[in-house]
């Protein structure tokens, strides 16, 4: 049996927000090619309090970079001009914890961090 290749990183960016981490990071097919997984992990806890990460993941190939970056670009335009950027939350689901108190994190200002899908093709 031919021996599993271990996937090497190319390259990687990251956004943290809150509790939630969103992974970029470049790999490689088989053929040498190279593709995009968008991972999200976010911090939750047990019932007995330890910690643990959901991750959700999306692999996105070359041939479809474009139509996902402008359909994007269009979701995000729609709900800015529907909703404004200023966050809306209802407090009786926004929970905070005590970590992100202590990173200044306000729950009615957010920071973004801009990822241009083009530095990746």
């Amino acid at each position: 049996m031919v021996a599993k290749k271990e996937i090497e990183e190319i390259y990687s960016k990251s956004v943290r927000s809150g509790r939630r981490t969103y992974f970029f990071d470049v790999r490689s097919t088989r053929a040498e090619d190279y593709y995009l997984t968008i991972t999200e992990s976010k911090r939750d806890f047990n019932e007995d309090g330890t910690p643990f990460y959901k991750k959700h993941k999306i692999y996105l190939y070359k041939e479809d970079f474009e139509s996902f970056q402008n359909a994007l670009a269009k979701v995000s335009e729609f709900i800015i001009k529907e909703k404004g950027s200023k966050v809306i939350s209802n407090s009786k689901f926004n929970k905070t914890t005590s970590d992100e108190k202590d990173e200044g994190t306000d729950s009615t200002e957010s920071s973004f961090t801009e990822v241009d899908l083009e530095d990746l093709s």
